[in-house]
């Protein structure tokens, strides 16, 4: 298996298929933007599993800066169910915050659903904590 970071070059047809389909095993209701248009302006990190020609995980980071400092948000972490508990996502998880050291972020931030145990484990593993806030949203219509 190869963990890479995805650059917009390296997207295929054949990859974002395999990835439509990868991600509704997160999420089938949200629409999704092809990977050439997230890749376009450099502001996020995508980095993916495959084995072989396979697309078997996925995780992204967000950048942007704020007066607060240089932040990071990691978004959109899937593995594939017949690859859970293999390590894999710790390398997705691993390989971004190399990337998050090497531009020298000040932050990084994530969320996930109190439901996801494992998840909730591997970050905290990773150093992240819980911070003491509430997350809110506003949807807009497509």
């Amino acid at each position: 298996m190869i963990i890479q970071l995805l650059s917009k070059n390296e997207v295929t047809d054949a990859l974002q298929l395999q990835l439509t389909e990868l991600y509704k095993q997160l999420n089938a209701e949200l629409t999704q933007l092809d990977l050439a248009t997230v890749l376009s302006n450099h502001t996020t990190d995508v980095v993916i599993c495959k084995d072989g020609d396979v697309l078997v995980a996925i995780a992204m980071m967000a950048k942007y800066k704020v007066v607060s400092g240089h932040k990071g948000m990691i978004e959109d972490v899937v593995v594939s169910s017949q690859y859970r508990g293999k390590g894999i996502g710790r390398k997705l998880m691993v390989k971004l915050l190399e990337q998050a050291e090497k531009e020298k972020l000040n932050d990084v931030l994530l969320f996930t659903g109190h439901h996801r145990t494992a998840a909730i484990a591997l970050y905290k593993s990773l150093g992240f904590k819980l911070k003491d806030s509430g997350l809110y949203v506003k949807k807009y219509v497509k």
